[in-house]
């Protein structure tokens, strides 16, 4: 897995998005948090959704709210509160969407690219 990079890494873009992530996961006390920029540079943010007739990974729903708002490329995501590797279906979106960037801000503070 690639070094941890350091703040100074992290464009301001990209460090963005890890406040983003953080601060979704942080608002609604969720397991995790992400938040994605789209080609044009907006970006959305959303935390995991756990109902009893809804289950949608903190990607997943982040993903959904860039679609359905008209968004078809995503440029990069960043995932907070992962514990391990991301899920197969969150793979599975960004390979469907081409993502180039893809950052995992750990509970722990460590940010990592993938």
């Amino acid at each position: 897995m690639p070094a941890t990079p350091d703040a100074a890494e992290l464009t301001a873009e990209d460090a963005k998005l890890v406040t983003l992530a953080r601060s979704a996961r942080a608002r609604t006390g969720a397991a995790e948090g992400a938040a994605l920029r789209d080609d044009i540079g907006r970006t959305y943010a959303a935390s995991t959704v756990a109902l009893p007739s809804l289950r949608l990974s903190a990607l997943q729903a982040a993903i959904a709210a860039a679609v359905s708002s008209g968004s078809d490329r995503v440029e990069a995501v960043c995932v907070a509160g992962v514990a391990g590797p991301l899920a197969e279906a969150d793979r599975a979106l960004i390979t469907d969407l081409g993502v180039e960037l893809v950052l995992l801000a750990g509970a722990d503070g460590t940010v990592r690219r993938v």
